[in-house]
């Protein structure tokens, strides 16, 4: 047996894509997808949750002090190349499920900030989950990237704590969780809170105790679409953009929303 020091390591490599094929591992159109490829979707994208987990579980064990981070240096929906382009390329559209696996696996890397310091996808532009689409000279924001818009709001921020038990989202015999959510409070004290509902039909209602939050002022902006498989295309660059929430208010000591399907909303509260 031998003993391994990390004292010059500052992080370990982790990458996993999710896999929108289901079990057979198949990975399915970018944009021509039925619920069973929704579903399929966001259930590999969630599997990020279980490999933090198991991860950090070792990582733990032998560096208690979380020293080491964890580096989760490429992830994203890794789907068929879009028809008509060099397939060594890796050109792929980018859908509203893009950005419910955006939102998600952003919710599950800042409840795991003490231990995954680094994350990012493997390519910005065209490729896999990528924030731009160029062509010639024309460009157009995907979905994902109006999901690090939102995000931004998280950066330099303190992590908080986000317990809650969420409904499942059933399909097929099978189901997941149909909300996830993470939480920070930034240096002036403003509390913010991102919301995925994963669920492509049914709204969720959420009860927010404001205890100890502050709640002079509440806003909000929400990513949707009609479809799930909605796309931002050169023809309609903005079929798929932020707008103002207008689905949460005050009720005596809690906050109430009303998380529409399928849908991003982050949420401010001065």
């Amino acid at each position: 047996m031998h003993n391994i020091t990390l004292w010059n390591t500052w992080g370990i490599s982790l990458h996993y894509y999710t896999i929108p094929g289901g079990p057979n591992g198949t990975h399915g159109s970018a944009t021509d997808f039925d619920e069973a490829g929704y579903f399929n979707g966001m259930a590999s994208c969630l599997k990020m949750e279980e490999l933090i987990n198991k991860h950090s579980a070792i990582m733990d064990k032998y560096d208690p002090q979380k020293k080491v981070a964890l580096v989760v240096d490429e992830w994203g929906i890794s789907a068929d190349v879009a028809p008509g382009t060099n397939p060594d390329f890796l050109y792929q559209q980018n859908s509203m499920r893009d950005a419910l696996i955006a939102a998600t696996t952003l919710n599950i890397f800042n409840n795991h900030a003490d231990r995954v310091k680094m994350a990012n996808l493997a390519q910005a532009v065209n490729v896999l989950q990528a924030l731009i689409l160029t062509d010639k000279d024309k460009m157009i924001l995907t979905p994902t990237y109006y999901v690090f818009d939102l995000y931004t709001i998280h950066h330099d921020a303190r992590s908080l704590v986000v317990k809650f038990n969420s409904p499942n989202y059933n399909y097929g015999g099978s189901h997941i969780p149909a909300v996830n959510a993470s939480s920070s409070v930034d240096s002036v004290g403003a509390v913010h809170i991102s919301l995925v509902n994963l669920d492509p039909y049914r709204q969720q209602p959420i009860k927010i105790p404001l205890q100890g939050l502050p709640s002079k002022t509440i806003s909000g902006r929400i990513l949707s679409s009609e479809k799930f498989n909605d796309i931002n295309s050169f023809e309609q660059p903005n079929k798929i953009r932020i707008v103002d929430f207008k689905g949460a208010k005050k009720q005596g000591d809690d906050l109430l929303v009303q998380l529409p399907p399928k849908s991003v909303v982050v949420l401010e509260l001065r």
